[in-house]
């Protein structure tokens, strides 16, 4: 499987010339979603979820569709009818021919006074997750976490002890654009040295098998 990242969070998947598109937000490449055959959200953040970005990648190919959780359906089924599919934790689909689990069910705690929404991760292929903004651990074995490595809703401790809990292979960063250049060599070297896994940072673009 080639993995793409792409700009914050969006990240692209391909394998067997078809190609699966993770959260095209408002931070990502206005084409992010362009050249998808099926995208996954995972909550309706605009950092994660672009009716625009959706737009774009749905009329460059007619034949692509969306799977999310019933908070963005809700908002967005009316306007790409049928094509538009509703998941929830412990459901599990074919997107594409990705065979897709989606695990979890809120979003991480910003503040207490601000209400938690609905987030869910996809696990793909049984080899990749993304977990969308939240630390859920998937009952099943991870090779590569997508890591939400810098959050208004995280702590670097957290964001360590989620590595340990998860134990994947690697762990590459993604929810990344908030994260400056002078820092990220200390995300870069706490992760890695305490994550217990391999720490991987691709620049946005850039690709890699998994």
């Amino acid at each position: 499987m080639k993995f793409t990242k792409k700009l914050h969070s969006c990240v692209r998947l391909e394998k067997d010339g078809r190609t699966l598109v993770i959260d095209p937000g408002a931070f990502s490449e206005e084409d992010a979603a362009v050249g998808a055959d099926a995208i996954l959200i995972t909550h309706e953040h605009a950092d994660h979820f672009s009716e625009e970005r959706l737009r774009a990648g749905l009329e460059a190919n007619p034949g692509a569709e969306i799977w999310t959780l019933k908070s963005v359906a809700d908002q967005i089924s009316a306007a790409f009818p049928g094509r538009v599919h509703t998941v929830g934790h412990g459901d599990t689909f074919t997107a594409a021919g990705f065979d897709v689990q989606a695990h979890g069910e809120l979003h991480a705690v910003i503040h207490p006074d601000i209400p938690r929404i609905t987030n869910v991760g996809y696990l793909v292929d049984g080899r990749v997750f993304h977990p969308g903004d939240a630390l859920t651990v998937p009952d099943h074995q991870v090779e590569t976490l997508l890591l939400p490595v810098m959050a208004p809703w995280s702590k670097i401790s957290e964001v360590i002890d989620y590595v340990r809990e998860v134990k994947p292979q690697r762990a590459y960063d993604i929810h990344d654009v908030l994260l400056t250049d002078l820092a990220r060599p200390i995300y870069d070297n706490q992760i890695g040295a305490l994550g217990g896994s391999e720490h991987l940072r691709l620049t946005p673009g850039a690709s890699a098998k998994v």
